[in-house]
């Protein structure tokens, strides 16, 4: 990183997700843990107990960990934003939270949205996961939701995707309400996109979000942009509380702030219901 002081190090192999192996870096942890609002003193103190602990094998998800509880201790009203990923991880086992983090997503850029919509298609009916208008563009997208950190969506999902969309798109032309309208189609992932999935989607014209892509824009970029944080972010509720609400739809924090009387239901002591609120107050502001 450029603000933070650089100095040559032990190459330190690590264990990701995957299982595949990488050089510990530790510019990446820094970036994670600026990126998570931290203050550059915290993140030296971090960086520098993970450097003095680490051993060559141990895993990301390890590494993740004891940054997160120190940056916890140290930085209660930003560690959430750090635990960002495994909170996606907690949304299943479903799918239908995701699809809808990522309506209030579409949302928070202006558009329409619909959420689990069957639509038909010129050859066959087909259900979308997310339908997003705006003016006279919409957007088909298919969400694909994995609980398996390491999980790559592999070529086959943008081919079936595409053809997919395409069949809609050709139903729609033809019909009135739809004739200045243009359409594109979305492969929106927790996970991470295989190269060739890639290749494919950016040939097709398919648009791809992925957890870290495109670079710089990804989904953990636009939910942290947009603060459309998943309840499961939340340190005081129980995991039972958090699925409670996701049974409900109630799936981001903002949900949950202007719906509070869902909280009734939850039967909370005046200490644990106050600092809830506290806590979603420094996380929606």
């Amino acid at each position: 990183m450029g603000n933070l002081d650089s100095k040559n190090r032990k190459v330190i192999l690590i264990k990701k997700a995957s299982g595949d192996e990488e050089p510990f870096s530790s510019e990446k942890l820094e970036h994670s843990l600026l990126n998570a609002g931290a203050k550059k003193e915290t993140v030296l103190k971090i960086v520098a107990d993970i450097e003095a602990w680490i051993q060559p094998g141990v895993t990301t998800k390890k590494i993740y960990s004891r940054a997160f509880s120190m940056l916890r201790r140290d930085e209660t009203t930003s560690s959430f934003r750090y635990r960002l990923k495994q909170a996606i991880l907690e949304l299943g086992p479903t799918g239908y939270p995701f699809e809808i983090l990522i309506g209030k997503l579409f949302q928070h850029m202006g558009y329409r949205t619909e959420v689990g919509v069957v639509v038909e298609g010129k050859c066959v009916t087909h259900e979308m996961d997310v339908i997003a208008t705006l003016d006279n563009v919409q957007h088909l997208v298919e969400c694909k939701y994995h609980k398996d950190q390491g999980k790559q969506v592999s070529v086959q999902v943008p081919l079936y995707v595409r053809s997919r969309v395409n069949d809609i798109i050709d139903k729609r032309q033809a019909m009135a309400g739809y004739q200045d309208f243009s359409f594109k189609g979305w492969v929106v992932t927790n996970t991470r996109f295989s190269e060739d999935s890639i290749q494919y989607g950016i040939c097709s014209g398919l648009n791809l979000l992925g957890w870290n892509f495109p670079e710089g824009n990804g989904l953990k970029e636009n939910i942290e942009k947009f603060k459309i944080y998943p309840v499961t972010v939340l340190k005081n509720l129980t995991i039972k509380e958090k699925q409670y609400l996701l049974n409900q739809g109630i799936v981001t924090c903002s949900q949950l702030s202007e719906n509070s009387d869902s909280l009734i239901y939850l039967d909370l002591s005046k200490t644990k219901y106050n600092s809830l609120k506290k806590e979603l107050e420094d996380i929606c502001r």
